[in-house]
Parts: C-alpha cells; structure tokens; sequence
C-alpha cells in the first residue's frame, strides 16, 4: 500500500526559476525521485543551460532548459506555447520564479512594487491559467496533477526589513493557492504552497553569506538545505501529498511557529 509514495517516476515537471536556488533544490529532488523530465526556465540562457546539463548528468531523468523572462504576459504565452509543443500534458508545475525589492518606505518607488507583483503574483497566475490544459490532461482522481506555487513566511508574519512589496506579494500568492485550489481541484488538479525560511540563496544573500548569524535566529539553529527544500517539494508532487489542498507548508525551521521571539507582528533582534 505505501509503495512508492513519494516516487515521481515518469513524470513530467516545469519549475520556473530553476537555474538556481531553491527552484534548483526543487528540480534536482523532482529528478533524483524519478521524474522523466523537468524543464527550468531563468532569464539569463547560459545559467539555464549549464544548471540543465549538470542537473541531467546528476540523476537518472532529463533536465531541459527553457530560458525565457516570465516577468511579462508574453513571456508567460511564449514558455506555454514551448511547453506544449513538447509535451502533451503536465504533471507539475512549480511556480517558483521571484524577485524582491527593499527601500525605505518613503521612498519606496512604483517600479519595485511593480516588478514584484508582476513576477510573484500575476506571472504564476497567468502560467497556471495558461497550462491548465496540460495539467488537466495529466490528472486524474487516482493520480491528480500538482501546481506548487513557493510563496515566503514573509507572506505570513511581518519581517523588520522594508520589503512592501515582497510581502504583499507573497501573502497574496498564499490566498491565491487556495483560490485557485478551490477552482481546480474538481479537475484534480491540486494546488498548494510552500513558505520557505532562510535558505541559502542569490535571493537571500543573508543565509548564503552569513549563515550563522541567521541560524542564530532559527529556532532549528541552521538554515535550510537542499534536502530540506526538495523534500517539501516531493511530498507536495507525489502520492504522499495528493490529499492536501489549498494549503501552504512552511519550510523555516520554526521561524513562524516556533519562534521565542515572535511577537506577533516582527521577531526580536
């Protein structure tokens, strides 16, 4: 009865933003549970193509880069219509790519709020809707297909940096996993979220550069690993998570839930 119930083997995946970090962690642990092929997408082509070919030498299955800037509507269209020249449905689809902006609240511009919103909020909206055929085709009740948006606990609690837009964006993406959940889980298509913590990242420099100062404010006393990111993934892609709907799994160390210094709107510094 519990065989393979993490197994991903045979099926098909895109993970948006997955040349590096934790859309990286997330592809290379779809591939090393059996995944046929996973397609990465990344703004910049060479990136894309070195992490595919590494990836592919790595595991057993097939890492296939999609270089295409997804922070527009038409560059949305374009890795859609690639997608679906190539495959004839979808098992899973990660929306992980992101970007972020800090200022000082006064002088916080239109164009870092724009930027974030578009790319975190409405590119894996509008991703989703447009590969709603595919995944639809690779559903079913016995084996539904899965939508993974990678949202942030800076979408659940108040982080002290002066990241609006970032933490708009993410709790916005949180409500709208479980908008779209309700919507597409009738087709069994099943959508969930993931919040990461610190984890090592070009995105987040802190965790990369100066993780003991981070992990000091992590009640697990590290930050988060590869095997940390790609499990949660897994376990939301396979058979072992087909029952969860609508939900967004934090992956912090207890940044959120069981944090001493949490006081409800920051942390202690």
């Amino acid at each position: 009865m519990f065989k393979d119930l993490f197994s991903l083997k045979g099926r098909v995946a895109l993970v948006t933003g997955g040349s590096r970090g934790i859309g990286r962690m997330i592809a290379a642990g779809f591939l090393a549970q059996g995944a046929a092929r996973v397609y990465i997408t990344a703004r910049k082509a060479p990136a894309c193509e070195a992490t595919a070919k590494e990836l592919s030498a790595e595991h057993g299955g097939e890492c296939i880069a999609l270089p295409i800037d997804i922070s527009s509507l038409a560059g949305v269209e374009m890795l859609a219509g690639e997608i679906m020249k190539r495959e004839p449905k979808l098992d899973i689809l990660v929306n992980n790519a992101g970007a972020a902006w800090g200022a000082d609240f006064d002088e916080f511009p239109e164009s870092g709020w724009d930027k974030v919103m578009n790319l975190n909020v409405k590119s894996p909206f509008f991703l989703t809707k447009a590969l709603a055929g595919l995944l639809r085709a690779a559903a079913s009740a016995e084996r539904p297909a899965k939508v993974i948006n990678i949202a942030s606990i800076d979408g659940i609690f108040v982080n002290p940096l002066e990241t609006y837009s970032y933490a708009a964006s993410k709790a916005g993406l949180i409500h709208l996993t479980r908008r779209m959940a309700v919507k597409l889980i009738p087709d069994h298509v099943v959508v969930t979220a993931i919040a990461p913590g610190p984890f090592a990242s070009d995105m987040n420099r802190a965790a990369r550069d100066h993780a003991d100062g981070v992990a000091a404010k992590v009640p697990a006393g590290r930050v988060g690993n590869d095997e940390d990111m790609a499990g949660a993934a897994i376990y939301l892609a396979s058979r072992a998570g087909d029952y969860v709907v609508g939900a967004t799994l934090t992956v912090d160390g207890g940044m959120v839930y069981a944090n001493p210094g949490f006081k409800g709107s920051s942390w202690d510094n």
